[in-house]
């Protein structure tokens, strides 16, 4: 599997993580891990106990970049998505231009245009902040 497939299924990891979390339903991280992703996969683990471990600063830092809106009115899959793009940027090695073109390609395909103008605007924001 390439990294943008990769992704995918870590959007899909941190959008049961979140539905999890609003309905206060205990999880294991690792168990929804093994149910999404089929073989151990060290990228998919460091993004996904990435975004859990620094959840708060990534809302906040999201919050600051979302024009006139905030992180808890989107939709699960795309918290997920802005989540991970905002945590690419921040804390990995990934290029910046890829994090950005990754999470705006998932929102093309997972979020409708509004909310995609409004990712790809906080990317660009955050990135050009850094």
């Amino acid at each position: 599997m390439n990294r943008s497939e990769l992704r995918k299924l870590i959007m899909t990891i941190l959008y049961q993580v979140n539905v999890y979390q609003k309905n206060k339903i205990s999880y294991e991280i690792e168990q929804i891990i093994k149910e999404v992703v089929e073989i151990e996969n060290e990228f998919v683990k460091d993004i996904v106990y990435g975004v859990i471990t620094h959840q708060n600063e990534l809302d906040e830092i999201a919050n600051k970049a979302l024009t006139n809106w905030t992180i808890d009115r989107l939709g699960n899959t795309d918290q997920a998505i802005i989540r991970m793009g905002v945590y690419e940027l921040l804390y990995t090695d990934t290029p910046d231009i890829v994090a950005i073109n990754e999470a705006v390609e998932l929102a093309k395909n997972y979020s409708d245009d509004e909310v995609r103008k409004m990712i790809n605007a906080a990317l660009d924001k955050i990135y050009n902040e850094k």
